[in-house]
């Protein structure tokens, strides 16, 4: 008679639900961030799996999430707010040099089903600039250096129920959550003047999140995909930040590791060490973002598509779980004039309880 080992369960998924909530949002072209997916056995990073926590388990981690931009010089930034006036418009363009968020995620087992999962990030954004137009005379286009902001983020609830598991390893669940206006929402630059929305660590607005993850698993290999639509309402400085998909195809593989195994000897278990597992992750992860909109105006240099190209490595080792992912776009079609993402980097560790 073999017993699984109860920790075993637990490290095969110190990374799953612990960082579903971390896919809200990633940091592509929106300066918000966002993080990984989650994972069960093989499993993906970034992508959300279908796989859910076993009843009363738990997972706690820490994740960080930076992604690294291409700052838009200062020709580009005046050149853009010059052509803007002379067109009679007023054009909102900014430079960014990164953005990271480190987050504290949670994940409960309520069900074998349903899992719970929470994130509170600390978010960061460094090299911030934006092009003005001194009306004169004479009329003047400049770059103002609007510093660095810091601090604590919104809150996530990201639900998951499986509703789907069949014989075959395939799986299915349902995801619903909300985003809680937690963040710091009045940080200034260094002349005392309140920086725009899309740059305060947090939004302001409650957002609500609905969407389906997929999982199959055959052995070693597991494949998912996941869809998240984030329904993004009106915040700070009234200014909706607009709605968001998020999107993920991912294949991973075990290429070292094995459930722990056990036997009976006078009708006690004995269980076998586990030593550790290592899979490798190759995923596709995408993210498109609405334009942002405030009272009469539509920044049409917001918004867009981004699509990365992510392979990723998972250690784990009885309840601890180590990942880390390198994101590099393989798409970038942003509307207007925007810092481009060049690459970005997922790292973590969690501890299954």
């Amino acid at each position: 008679m073999t017993k699984k080992h109860p920790t075993a369960a637990l490290a095969a998924k110190a990374a799953l639900a612990v960082t579903a909530c971390a896919f809200v949002a990633s940091p592509a072209h929106a300066h918000h961030p966002g993080g990984p997916g989650n994972s069960s056995g093989a499993g993906p990073i970034n992508t959300i799996s279908a796989t859910s926590l076993a009843a009363g388990s738990g997972v706690v981690g820490v994740v960080l999430d930076h992604t690294f931009l291409d700052a838009l010089s200062d020709q580009t930034l005046t050149t853009a707010v010059e052509a803007a006036y002379n067109q009679g418009e007023h054009a909102h363009i900014h430079s960014l040099d990164s953005l990271t968020a480190l987050s504290l995620n949670i994940a409960y087992g309520i069900t074998d089903d349903l899992t719970l999962a929470l994130r509170l990030p600390h978010v960061s954004r460094k090299g911030i600039r934006a092009g003005h137009v001194h009306a004169g005379p004479p009329v003047e286009f400049e770059v103002h250096d609007e510093g660095s902001t810091s601090g604590v983020g919104d809150l996530s609830l990201l639900a998951q129920w499986r509703f789907l598991k069949g014989p075959s390893g395939f799986e299915a669940a349902l995801l619903g959550g909300v985003k809680a206006p937690t963040g710091r929402t009045e940080e200034k630059n260094g002349d005392g003047e309140v920086l725009d929305a899309e740059f305060q660590p947090g939004s302001g607005s409650w957002d609500g999140m609905f969407g389906l993850a997929l999982t199959r698993r055959v052995a070693a290999w597991s494949f998912d995909a996941s869809f998240l639509y984030t329904l993004v309402t009106e915040g700070s400085q009234s200014t909706d930040l607009g709605d968001r998909v998020n999107y993920g195809l991912a294949v991973s593989y075990r290429i070292v590791g094995q459930e722990a195994g056990g036997h009976v000897h006078e009708g006690r278990a004995h269980v076998h060490p586990q030593g550790p597992s290592l899979d490798l992750v190759l995923e596709l992860n995408g993210e498109w973002h609405d334009r942002q909109r405030s009272p009469g105006e539509v920044d049409e240099n917001s918004g867009g598509n981004v699509l990365y190209v992510s392979p990723g490595v998972r250690l784990s080792l009885d309840r601890v779980t180590g990942f880390a992912s390198i994101g590099v776009p393989v798409l970038t079609d942003l509307n207007g004039v925007q810092s481009e993402p060049d690459w970005r980097l997922v790292t973590g560790v969690s501890v299954g309880f």
